[in-house]
């Protein structure tokens, strides 16, 4: 029992470490359109230095820039506020990005940045004044600015802190002992979140997670230490950040730039970007598979080498070509797969691109498809006599021609037809997926499809017996077209062909009565549902009766209130107290209409009016009676007092 046992657990072990060695692949990334659309989101007017940045930098860090660098100085210099930390870093941030812009600094505005990077300062505040200090060349005491950040990093522990955080260490002179903030990127891969192994991202969203992304390389590249993240978890982000098509505000798209310009010029980590120009298929007539070998940005990587590890049959597993290398043709690498002369079908690619130690995702598995065209020879139609009395007759039809003619199959004789399928390139035998023979009559629309189906040999073969056929054909004897249909997601030129005419005759008693259209685009009979019938209502004088009983009660009390007498001193004619009880009397009223006209949803509505005008009424008549009420008790208390003086 214990060698089964272990030889499960060594093969589940294996097949584990075949899953990690093939690692994940990216399924999003910026596409030509895609970063179109990002371009023309950072290149909106902006209308404050924020605005400005985001636009300078995010378009900075797709390797564009601005039309018009001056005018959008200029718009810097006018609009910074010296006074605020936060508008300082925008125009410093961007007069970097800016050729040929600068601002001057006095000495207040130095002290107010210096005196922002303290401990009671916010990491915003600290990350704005260093970043602002940075911009304008200004001397900043980097040790102090560390010791102030990691204190304030104590106390803010929120994931948009910590980011800010990385990015403010990035600023600071390489001399300062940074590892604590660095220690802080894989404190934040632990605080993403796993999307189903296929993404990972912040809870505050996407535009979080791309600054992580653009601040943990920013300051890897500034320390030079490889970031703390493994390379499916780079790909997860990819695919998070990257899944983001419409840029609904200018922040949103500057973050998505400085993600996707860190993926794309970083040290440490290079995501390589593997697709078929166009679908990945090859055929004689296109024997070529092209591939695009990108980074993030669509920015082909014509250094690289890119081989095929193998090329597999998909239904044998038969291995076809292995260890062959693509050929650099433009931007673009091609490999002519029908050197080889694979059969039609489809095959597993394995694709390894090199060339670079920092490239990851840079093996992927391709599915390709080898088109070709389908032959039909060999097309014999037969009458066969049910007896062998009688010698088959036996015609011989090329395609696309139609048999001269028609042919019989009745009581006495079936019908035949047999035929071979080839690859029209190679000359071998195909079994294409779907092969039918179609029987259609001509003078009711009916359709008879039948599967041909290969024999031993490749043959297809197929028979028509009137006596074991009948039911399908509900006995309709007539002249019917027959027609061959051949497909496959692997042909280039699918077949119907009009075969023959062929006449079937089944017995006189069979027929039926009236011959029906099969046609299955016909429309088809409505369906008359029967409800159920309303039971009978009770006689009238039943109904009478226990309508006189319900009322009975309020006859008894107008009968009482005209004997004893009703007190309606306190009965006010303010216009609360009227349309309150207007409003109850409406309601009281709209309920016999619901029972005799309206519905329930109608009701609702008209119930809402109603009681909303009736509750407001009613609240405004009990506070006047309120009021009264104090009042009088107010009187009452004066006079007894007055009284006992």
């Amino acid at each position: 029992m214990a060698a089964p046992c272990r030889a499960q657990a060594l093969l589940l072990l294996l097949l584990l470490l075949l899953g990690a060695a093939r690692g994940l692949a990216p399924s999003h990334r910026l596409t030509v359109r895609d970063l179109a659309r990002l371009r023309a989101a950072l290149e909106r007017p902006f209308g404050d230095v924020r605005a400005a940045y985001h636009a300078v930098v995010g378009l900075g860090s797709l390797g564009l820039r601005l039309e018009d660098e001056k005018a959008a100085c200029n718009f810097i210099k006018s609009h910074v506020d010296s006074s605020s930390v936060d508008s300082l870093f925008y125009a410093a941030q961007s007069i970097r990005v800016l050729s040929g812009c600068e601002v001057t600094i006095s000495n207040e505005t130095r002290e107010l940045l210096l005196a922002a990077v303290s401990e009671d300062s916010s990491i915003t505040q600290i990350f704005h004044a260093v970043g602002a200090l940075s911009g304008f060349g200004l001397p900043l005491a980097s040790q102090e600015a560390l010791s102030a950040l990691t204190a304030r990093l104590s106390k803010e522990e929120s994931v948009l802190a910590t980011i800010q955080a990385l990015e403010t260490a990035s600023y600071l002179s390489q001399q300062a002992d940074l590892s604590a903030i660095v220690e802080e990127i894989e404190d934040l891969v632990a605080r993403l979140d796993d999307l189903g192994g296929v993404y990972l991202q912040f809870e505050e969203g996407i535009e979080t997670t791309a600054l992580f992304v653009a601040a943990a390389y920013k300051l890897s590249d500034h320390v030079g230490t490889e970031p703390a993240m493994k390379e499916d978890q780079i790909i997860q982000l990819m695919n998070a950040i990257f899944s983001k098509k419409n840029f609904e505000t200018l922040s949103e798209a500057f973050s998505i730039a400085c993600a996707t310009g860190a993926l794309s010029r970083n040290r440490y980590h290079l995501p390589v970007i593997i697709v078929p120009e166009g679908s990945a298929a090859v055929s004689h007539h296109q024997p070529v598979l092209k591939l695009q070998v990108t980074n993030v940005m669509s920015q082909p990587l014509t250094q690289a080498s890119v081989k095929l590890d193998y090329a597999k049959s998909a239904s044998t597993k038969a291995t076809v070509l292995q260890q062959t290398p693509f050929v650099l043709s433009g931007d673009v690498f091609e490999l002519n797969f029908m050197n080889v002369k694979p059969a039609s079908g489809y095959y597993d690619f394995s694709i390894s691109v090199d060339g670079d130690n920092r490239f990851i995702a840079n093996k992927v598995e391709l599915k390709v498809k080898v088109s070709t065209e389908v032959g039909i020879t060999n097309v014999d139609l037969s009458t066969v006599d049910k007896d062998q009395s009688i010698a088959p007759k036996t015609t011989r039809v090329a395609y696309p021609a139609k048999a001269k003619g028609s042919f019989t199959a009745d009581s006495h004789q079936n019908f035949a037809l047999s035929f071979q399928l080839i690859d029209v390139n190679s000359g071998a035998e195909l079994t294409p997926h779907q092969t039918f023979v179609r029987l259609h009559n001509q003078k009711t629309g009916q359709e008879v499809v039948f599967v041909a189906e290969p024999d031993s040999k490749n043959v297809y073969k197929f028979e028509l017996d009137t006596s074991e056929r009948k039911t399908e054909f509900d006995s309709a004897s007539g002249t019917y077209t027959l027609y061959l249909i051949i497909g496959d997601a692997t042909l280039e030129n699918p077949i119907l062909w009009n075969v023959a005419d062929v006449v079937i005759k089944f017995p006189e008693e069979d027929a039926p009565s009236t011959v029906q259209s099969k046609n299955l685009f016909v429309p088809k009979p409505e369906i008359q549902h029967l409800f159920r019938e309303p039971e009978k209502r009770p006689p009238t004088v039943v109904s009478n009766t226990f309508t006189a009983l319900i009322l009975s009660p309020l006859l008894l009390l107008l009968i009482l209130w005209i004997k004893i007498g009703a007190n309606i001193s306190n009965f006010s004619f303010a216009p609360s107290t009227i349309v309150f009880h207007m409003g109850h009397a409406a309601m009281l009223g709209l309920m016999y209409v619901y029972w005799t006209q309206l519905n329930m949803f109608q009701t609702l509505k008209y119930l809402a009016i109603l009681g909303g005008v009736t509750f407001l009424a009613g609240n405004r008549m009990l506070a006047h009676k309120a009021v009264k009420r104090i009042a009088a008790e107010q009187s009452s208390r004066l006079a007894k007092y007055r009284t006992l003086r």
